[in-house]
């Protein structure tokens, strides 16, 4: 099946990014939970695995802390009820009191879920629902080259200078 991608989808596909890269900035673990899947799977740049509930037992426990955490998509394809996203994640974060700064290379699957959201500009009780996206699995690559002084853009408006307590 050829990969298909309408203006709509990539509308949601983006937007979906940016709202996944704001929960994971605030560690937002109730919006965490909607947007991953109950089966959902991460590959660390180091290889580790996690599961749904130790990606989310880091914001938990307090043991990950984003001062910057930005999401750009950079290539999507839909294959029916699936969305592959490539793109780079660009983080300055602190886990268990080390610096983890760094731009990762990412590939995220999503996929639709059981529930749905009204399509723009209907009702929820209308009969135009489209399909909700949620993250199944992301994998993590680091992007050699990019040290932390990247991170922020230098200085000016954005730039991050210190660590949240």
């Amino acid at each position: 099946m050829a990969a298909t991608t309408t203006p709509t989808v990539s509308r949601d596909l983006t937007t979906f990014g940016a709202r996944w890269a704001d929960a994971e900035l605030h560690g937002d673990i109730p919006r965490l939970e909607a947007l991953l899947t109950d089966d959902f799977v991460a590959v660390g740049p180091r290889g580790f695995l996690l599961d749904k509930r130790r990606w989310l037992a880091r914001y938990e426990t307090g043991a990950l802390v984003h001062d910057l955490f930005t999401w750009r998509t950079e290539h999507l394809r839909r294959h029916g009820d699936n969305a592959v996203l490539l793109g780079v994640q660009s983080q300055q974060s602190v886990y268990e009191g080390r610096d983890v700064d760094g731009h990762f290379r990412a590939t995220h699957h999503l996929t639709t879920a059981a529930s749905a959201v009204p399509a723009h500009g209907s009702s929820a009780t209308s009969a135009t629902v489209r399909p909700a996206w949620r993250l199944a699995a992301l994998h993590l690559s680091p992007i050699e080259g990019t040290g932390p002084e990247s991170l922020a853009g230098g200085p000016g408006p954005g730039s991050v200078t210190g660590r949240r307590g």
